[in-house]
């Protein structure tokens, strides 16, 4: 069971690197700068998208998906292979980093070396060949679970991984992967992880997926674990069940309330030891930039996300407010010189301070003043902290709610903040540290 989630996670923020589309070079020693980037960001966890050998059979794009995997085993010989995957780990863990592997246990390559060598661990379609459960996915063909042998490969795969010096996995499509195989999984990886270091330090997120999805799955007749299922067996799920939700206040197809809602939905429906991933945008997710643009509402919604309760997550390229996302399919470098080069100061500057906000004031509450107009107050610690964020473009002016007032210090900024009463709104975020405390 995941009762033992480390509590430093609520606080933890994790940073994911595509090695591919990093560089042009696409190559782990070509993307070391990450690790000195997260480390200057002040990140803790190094994600990287799958390093494993991407099969050529179905393939999509010229580069092909890497999350259609040839061998699990196996390091892509094009990002540099073994040599160079432990020359970057070991640098990031010389800098104090966690690193994270993808772990694609749902599906492999038509063209694996399970799909050569043990074809009878594949979930077979209509046609009693191979296939995928989500006919989209053309490029895979996904795993049986019935097979005892399969478990136990998988296992072994994930030991041996731990063993070479990773320090955890995030679990592509979770969900569809049974929750059995998953607490068995953590159960066995804690124990080797303490013969490593001495206790079972092995970090496990799932990449959870859309409500939609489960309901698309179980009307099929396919087994699809809720987040509350799959925190039997990991630490911290992504926040995809409240995407749809958050995706139409986005589109102004719904109000911001129904998001907030969730947060406490969340909050007493998950266990109480479940945390969660919160971010704007992932390699599968359209970039925040290209959402927001490179201004204030990027800023208060960047600003929104690191203060919500659990364990924050970018995107390489994210710091710097580029627009564009890197193709999954091509080598497609991240434009490095587009964005905003100013943002990233910024970024960083909010992140360090949000990160020891959430460390600090345990106690989380969201109050929408407007249709937009957001106010966040973490509280609980020495130095409360509240939030004024607009995330609509507002203007014109608003009233606290009674008894509220926003009178300190405003951290980003530095200037002293004494609102009460009807405010004007304004266009930048503002979080101000509460005076005497």
């Amino acid at each position: 069971m995941a009762r033992d989630t480390p509590l430093s996670l609520r606080s933890a923020s994790i940073y994911q690197v595509f090695v591919r589309n990093w560089s042009g070079e696409g190559t782990f020693d070509a993307a070391l700068p990450s690790i000195d980037a997260a480390v200057r960001m002040g990140f803790d966890i190094l994600y990287l998208t799958p390093i494993h050998p991407v099969g050529r059979l179905a393939r999509k794009g010229s580069a092909g998906s890497p999350y259609a995997i040839a061998d699990y085993r196996a390091v892509e010989p094009s990002l540099g292979g073994e040599a160079a995957f432990r020359r970057f780990l070991d640098a990031a863990h010389s800098r104090g980093l966690k690193v994270i592997i993808d772990v694609v246990f749902n599906h492999t390559s038509p063209d694996s070396v399970l799909s050569r060598e043990h074809p009878q661990w594949f979930w077979k379609g209509p046609d009693g060949r191979p296939s995928p459960r989500f006919p989209e996915w053309s490029d895979v063909v996904d795993l049986d679970y019935s097979h005892p042998e399969l478990r136990e490969y998988l296992i072994e795969t994930l030991i041996h991984w731990l063993r070479f010096g990773v320090d955890g996995f995030r679990c592509d499509v979770a969900s569809m992967v049974p929750v059995d195989f998953w607490v068995e999984a953590r159960r066995r990886c804690a124990v080797e992880a303490t013969k490593r270091t001495g206790f079972p330090a092995c970090l496990w997120l799932a990449e959870s997926v859309h409500l939609g999805f489960i309901e698309h799955l179980r009307a099929q007749g396919h087994a699809a674990a809720c987040d509350a299922e799959l925190h039997e067996a990991f630490d911290l799920s992504y926040d995809y069940d409240g995407r749809e939700t958050l995706e139409a206040a986005w589109a102004g197809r719904a109000p911001l309330s129904r998001y907030l809602d969730h947060l406490r939905l969340q909050k007493t429906m998950l266990p109480a030891h479940a945390v969660k991933a919160r971010f704007l945008e992932n390699h599968d997710q359209a970039r925040a930039a290209e959402r927001f643009g490179s201004g204030a509402l990027l800023r208060n919604w960047t600003l929104f996300a690191m203060l919500l309760e659990g364990c924050f997550l970018a995107y390489m390229g994210q710091e710097r407010a580029i627009a564009r996302k890197p193709s999954l399919f091509e080598a497609d470098p991240v434009p490095w010189t587009s964005g905003d080069a100013s943002f990233e100061p910024w970024f960083t500057k909010a992140h360090s301070l949000t990160k020891a906000i959430r460390a600090r004031e345990e106690r989380f509450a969201a109050t929408e003043l407007a249709d937009g107009l957001v106010l966040i107050e973490r509280s609980g610690g020495p130095r409360p902290v509240s939030a004024l964020l607009n995330l609509r473009h507002l203007s014109g002016s608003v009233k606290l709610p009674p008894g509220s007032r926003l009178h300190g210090r405003d951290l980003l900024t530095g200037a002293p903040v004494m609102l009460s009463g009807t405010i004007e709104i304004a266009s930048e975020p503002i979080l101000v540290e509460e005076e005497n405390h």
